[in-house]
């Protein structure tokens, strides 16, 4: 039995460094014996079918791949087309009355508990606001992710201590759970 995956790829292709051409990603995916690959923009998604494996060993098996290939570690995030789709469907923001670049999916490679950002004083990033959901998180940025204050704090490395976590904006999100749908 094939399952449809999308690959979250944190960090790559940003500020000129830790470049992974798409094409070349593909190319390894196709080498790892996967099929129907197909990538999305060059911030690091790409879409596969497999047949062995889940969501963790094709994780670390296209961690290790890419690391060998180009020559440094690139943290990934592998989820299928059911939990993209659950993502999506259970936002608790109104995304269809958002612009894209107003919302926003961190993904997060374990559980996270509402614990961990316990610390942050919610109104006073108001009125951006997060919640959480199953090994994600949502960000609401009415003014857009390069202007929040809130997303740079819900990126300091102690509050995301023991996870990858990657972030997409809400046009991506849906565009992984078309993809995988396919």
């Amino acid at each position: 039995m094939t399952t449809r995956y999308a690959a979250l790829l944190r960090g790559i292709n940003v500020g000129g460094s830790r470049k992974v051409p798409m094409a070349d990603l593909r190319t390894l995916m196709e080498g790892l014996g996967h099929d129907g690959v197909r990538s999305y923009l060059q911030s690091g998604q790409v879409v596969f079918t497999a047949d062995h494996g889940d969501e963790e060993s094709l994780a670390a098996e296209l961690t290790a791949a890419i690391e060998k290939r180009f020559g440094f570690p690139v943290d990934v995030i592998v989820r299928d087309h059911a939990y993209l789709k659950a993502i999506v469907d259970d936002c608790p923001f109104p995304a269809a009355e958002l612009e894209g670049k107003q919302l926003h999916v961190t993904y997060f490679s374990a559980p996270v508990d509402a614990g961990r950002f316990a610390e942050i004083d919610r109104t006073a990033h108001l009125p951006e606001e997060f919640r959480l959901g199953d090994r994600a998180l949502y960000l609401y940025a009415p003014n857009g992710l390069g202007r929040s204050k809130l997303a740079e704090y819900l990126s300091r490395p102690r509050l995301n201590k023991g996870v990858i976590a990657t972030s997409r904006n809400w046009n991506t999100a849906v565009k992984l759970v078309e993809m995988t749908g396919e």
